[in-house]
């Protein structure tokens, strides 16, 4: 079943998902609950550090611990999802893929004409297939349409309607064709029948993100979910604007001084945002938050003030997934069930 089948096929009335998160330094997974008219649960989670052995290859120990992984999700997992639904089996896999496995680019495609010409699906889905951004040595691991604009406005549920002028923010995620292949044929080796969709960090939680906030239009989101890499994204109009990532240490100088530096080339190009969405570990969330509070950003925005950075927690989800499991809770994990959910009402920009 290919992509856009999996994503546009219809609701059940009750429907068990395992969530995979693939990050440089750690895998995770779980099993979500989603019935008609009630929120998600999500019933079990597991994460795993990704430990690699002298001399070995970086995707081997990434394989190695995604194995084990799978086999606990088996063991410990599905008799959880047996016991709360009177099925241990899930129909579906969604997997999520942060550098440094995959790349995520973003671009703009214009459609123009002198005449009233008929947006549909047709001729974004052949536009695509001409600028496919994956090299001889890639796939495209998902391409998502993040907002569509017809005559200078966006709107929602375009397809069928006239325009002169129509443009689409297109978000590709690319993954080595080796890497892609070895990650599906482990899920399946160990879940047999389940649609596999895979889909990049970021777009997913930019996604899940403008769901958890709907009416902050214009924000930065910081992503250091995974320690070594950070990525930093520019939210103008509720639109993609720019994506950078970058690998990064957490000492507090260099943590600060590469944000610092990528706002700056952000501001030649952008006004900044108000607002900095904060999206980390909970182990690593204050003392991340305190570097940012601490760093004088205020000569990089225009108003001289600082902007505000707002940490995003998982007691923040309590009215979008219910969680039956101990702790505090997995904000990855949280913003892919959360994604799953809404995926109808996000994919009205997505072909």
């Amino acid at each position: 079943m290919s992509f856009f089948q999996i994503l546009f096929r219809k609701k059940k009335l009750g429907e068990s998902v395992i969530l995979v998160d693939i990050g440089a330094e750690g895998i995770a997974g779980a099993y979500v609950r989603y019935e008609e008219n009630q929120l998600p649960t999500l019933l079990y989670a597991r994460r795993l550090p990704i430990e690699i052995r002298k001399d070995e290859a970086p995707e081997r120990a990434m394989q190695r611990a995604l194995d084990i992984l799978c086999a606990e999700l088996l063991r410990e997992g599905a008799p959880t999802l047996k016991r709360a639904t009177g099925s241990g089996t899930a129909t579906m896999i969604i997997v999520s893929i942060d550098a440094p496995w995959q790349e995520t680019k973003v671009r703009t495609e214009v459609f123009e004409s002198r005449e009233p010409f008929t947006f549909t699906k047709n001729i974004v889905i052949k536009r695509l297939g001409e600028t496919a951004p994956a090299s001889s040595g890639q796939i495209i691991a998902d391409e998502s349409i993040i907002s569509t604009m017809l005559n200078g406005y966006e709107t929602h549920s375009p397809y069928g309607k006239k325009a002169h002028r129509a443009s689409i923010v297109v978000l590709s995620s690319l993954i080595e064709r080796k890497i892609a292949n070895d990650i599906t044929s482990t899920l399946r080796k160990h879940f047999h029948g389940a649609n596999i969709l895979p889909i990049s960090g970021s777009s997913l939680r930019y996604q899940a993100m403008r769901k958890l906030f709907p009416h902050e239009s214009d924000a930065v989101i910081l992503d250091a979910t995974d320690e070594s890499i950070l990525t930093v994204a520019l939210i103008r109009k509720g639109i993609f604007s720019s994506l950078v990532q970058v690998t990064i240490s957490l000492d507090a100088d260099t943590w600060t001084n590469v944000i610092t530096n990528e706002f700056i080339e952000i501001a030649k190009n952008y006004q900044l945002p108000r607002t900095l969405f904060l999206l980390a570990r909970e182990p690593q969330m204050a003392a991340l938050k305190k570097m940012l509070d601490a760093t004088d950003f205020g000569s990089i925005w225009l108003s001289g003030n600082p902007p505000k950075v707002v940490p995003v927690l998982a007691s923040q989800m309590g009215s979008s997934i219910r969680q039956a499991t101990a702790g505090s809770g997995d904000i990855v994990l949280l913003l892919m069930a959360l994604f799953w959910k809404s995926r109808d009402e996000l994919s009205e920009k997505i072909v």
